[in-house]
């Protein structure tokens, strides 16, 4: 079995809105990302709160940031990832989400996993 068969396609995962989070992360698309997430969302790396825009322009966008999903559990508002970018290579990541009654990320924190 290869690492591919173990993947999660994004199609798959359960919520739509940390669908269209990790769609938008390996489509690159700035206005796609923005869009899922609630006004004001917050967000957390490795444990501290990270400014939301600076971070997502370094570790995601301006560093071609990828993630494949390996597992998700908590009806989809939890992902296990091999993330890569530019920047840091591949490692393997957790990442969660909190999703407002609007469908949109008002928080997700990740992490090394």
């Amino acid at each position: 079995m290869s690492l591919a068969d173990m993947t999660i396609q994004v199609t798959k995962l359960s919520d739509p809105a940390v669908r269209a989070f990790v769609s938008a992360v390996n489509a690159h698309d700035r206005e796609a990302f923005r869009a899922v997430l609630a006004p004001g969302a917050t967000m957390a790396d490795d444990g501290s709160d990270r400014d939301l825009d600076e971070w997502t322009a370094r570790e995601i966008f301006d560093s071609r940031g990828h993630m494949e999903v390996d597992r998700e559990s908590d009806g989809g508002h939890s992902l296990v990832a091999r993330y890569s970018n530019d920047t840091w290579g591949e490692m393997k990541t957790r990442w969660s989400f909190t999703v407002d009654d609007d469908g949109r990320i008002a928080r997700f924190e990740t992490g090394q996993a």
